[in-house]
């Protein structure tokens, strides 16, 4: 049942993100320093930030919704986050003049990460 939750929940924020980069794209790129330049700038921001959070959100709801699959879906978004994690963590000593908006999103991607292994470790110490 936590890894359902978990799943369901991770789902509904990345289907959020996927909204609102696609519908708002000109301020959702600002907040994080993207400059949109033409329909191929517009394009890419689209398929990227609104078609890639979209699909994300598919996939951990089918994990979500199907509980044979669950733990599997865990895991692949625990690993999906530790890659986030990774990486942005990386960028933030790599780089300087980083957006309010963009240190959100890294704490976000902690916060993720963080519950998704408390998830699959909760779910491992209750099975039978």
């Amino acid at each position: 049942m936590i890894a359902k939750t978990y799943l369901t929940i991770v789902s509904l924020l990345y289907f959020g993100l996927a909204m609102w980069c696609t519908l708002a794209p000109a301020e959702t790129s600002q907040k994080i320093g993207f400059t949109l330049n033409g329909g191929s700038g517009k394009s890419e921001y689209m398929t990227v930030y609104g078609g890639l959070e979209f699909g994300l959100a598919l996939v951990l709801i089918v994990f979500a919704w199907r509980p044979a699959m669950a733990g599997e879906g865990v895991l692949v978004c625990v690993l999906i986050h530790a890659a986030l994690v990774l990486f942005r963590t990386v960028s933030l000593f790599w780089f300087s003049d980083i957006e309010p908006m963009t240190w959100k999103l890294a704490a976000g991607e902690w916060v993720i990460l963080l519950l998704g292994l408390a998830t699959m470790f909760y779910s491992v110490k209750t099975s039978p």
